[in-house]
């Protein structure tokens, strides 16, 4: 890697964003938080559910803001262990 990509990847907003940055937002305030889970949500929420001994987590009628905080919720869960 050369110094011009070290010096791009440190002050690239994407790649380290700031702690005040918009960049991760709530999935509350999402434009389309209530539009139906994408199917990558409701494969990988499917699995988590699975993995957590939680198959009541997966509903298949959640919108990609729900489903995004029940994937946090069992994420956390999964990990603490």
């Amino acid at each position: 890697m050369t110094r011009r990509d070290n010096d791009a990847r440190a002050t690239n907003p994407k790649a380290t964003p700031s702690p005040e940055s918009n960049q991760i937002k709530d999935p509350d305030q999402w434009v389309s938080g209530d539009e139906p889970m994408t199917g990558a949500q409701a494969s990988y929420l499917k699995t988590l559910s699975e993995q957590t001994h939680h198959p009541d987590a997966f509903d298949p009628e959640l919108d990609k803001a729900e489903a995004s905080k029940r994937i946090d919720d069992l994420k956390h869960e999964r990990d603490k262990d």
